[in-house]
């Protein structure tokens, strides 16, 4: 019965004898609740970037928008389909060997898991690399990185975590029904098959990847700012500085915050040699936090915008009785003078004083 080679009983064995005991109404009050507010927020970042992109879709910032839109995408089908899914097998009383005879429900759902889950990381990681190539070679990013180029990079990261998804069923291994029974992933009980371990390592180390370039890029993007702020004379940019490093630093803590726990419990997992069973608690716990790392994407890419952080500083200001001084800085746009202080600032003539006029018509 846990022969995972058996696609029509496969996973069925984890349902006899469980030690995973979890509270019912809890656990589908955090399925419905994480699903309602993930629509909510990716459909509202949506919304956003749809307007953002008929402002901007002939300059410089319809790559990382359309980069944007691709990952809010992903997180809002994620939430809409894993959680229809969650739902439903809560709403059944988690009774998988009723609805779940040929185990095609268990499949659909460890594909959406995979693909779901690994998706994002590698669009933030491509928004990281989009936004250090921007910053440190804006000439290059100018003429090279065109809407088209965009479109092709995200339909090749699709591909490649739809690939990932089906590869166990290509090589005939079914996804698993887990211990608490509400979800279907690789195996991870019992795991003695060198098969079964390539897979959940493979799933950390692409997700540790993706982070590490995210960390990367961000890192070398806000140094670059950093270096770029203080070589110009000028003030008018410092708040495009501060706006970029605020969101590099909020991208990077969420994402590492929120997928480390499930990452490194799938590693554990694949590579512990006497069979590694963590409690069904723990791996829940991971999942969760990872789930809410799809619930900050649109908050962090999207509407930590510089008008919130404006409307924070002059809050603070007032708050804390400092005078608020040229705010009307703001309202340059962030992306567009951080390429233009670092195509001067790497220039022969980059010794010469800058002086940036206020792009009105960008005021978001």
């Amino acid at each position: 019965m846990n022969s995972s080679k058996s696609p029509g009983l496969a996973g069925f064995g984890v349902l006899k004898n469980t030690t995973c005991h979890t509270e019912k109404k809890i656990s589908v009050f955090f399925s419905i609740i994480f699903m309602t507010v993930g629509i909510l927020s990716n459909s509202l970042a949506i919304v956003i970037l749809m307007k953002a992109y008929q402002r901007f879709r002939q300059k410089s910032k319809a790559s990382f928008l359309l980069l944007a839109s691709g990952l809010v995408v992903t997180d809002l089908f994620g939430h809409l389909i894993n959680g229809a899914i969650a739902v439903f097998v809560y709403a059944s009383d988690k009774d998988w060997i009723r609805f779940n005879q040929s185990n095609i429900l268990c499949s659909v759902f460890g594909i959406c898991m995979v693909f779901f889950g690994l998706c994002p990381l590698f669009l933030g990681s491509v928004m990281a690399v989009e936004r250090c190539i921007g910053v440190t070679k804006p000439i290059f990013h100018s003429t090279k990185m065109t809407s088209r180029h965009v479109k092709m990079m995200l339909t090749m990261v699709c591909l490649f975590a739809v690939l990932i998804a089906l590869l166990p069923i290509l090589r005939f291994r079914a996804y698993q029904i887990q211990a608490s029974r509400t979800w279907c992933f690789y195996k991870t009980e019992h795991v003695e098959d060198w098969e079964d371990r390539f897979y959940l390592l493979l799933f950390s180390c692409l997700g540790f990847l993706a982070l590490a370039i995210s960390f990367l890029c961000n890192a070398v993007t806000g140094i670059t700012l950093l270096r770029v702020k203080f070589k110009s004379q000028q003030r008018q940019g410092r708040s495009h500085h501060f706006e970029m490093i605020i969101q590099l630093l909020a991208i990077m803590c969420v994402s590492c915050i929120c997928w480390s726990p499930f990452l490194v419990t799938m590693a554990r997992i694949g590579i512990s040699e006497g069979g590694l069973k963590e409690p069904c608690e723990t791996i829940l716990f991971a999942l969760r936090m990872a789930t809410w790392n799809q619930i900050l994407d649109p908050w962090v890419y999207i509407l930590l915008r510089k008008a919130v952080l404006r409307n924070l500083y002059k809050i603070t200001s007032g708050c804390c009785g400092v005078h608020v001084i040229n705010l009307h800085m703001w309202e340059l746009s962030s992306i567009k003078n951080s390429l233009k202080v670092a195509a001067i600032s790497e220039s022969p003539g980059s010794s010469k004083q800058i002086n940036l006029q206020p792009l009105s018509s960008m005021g978001q």
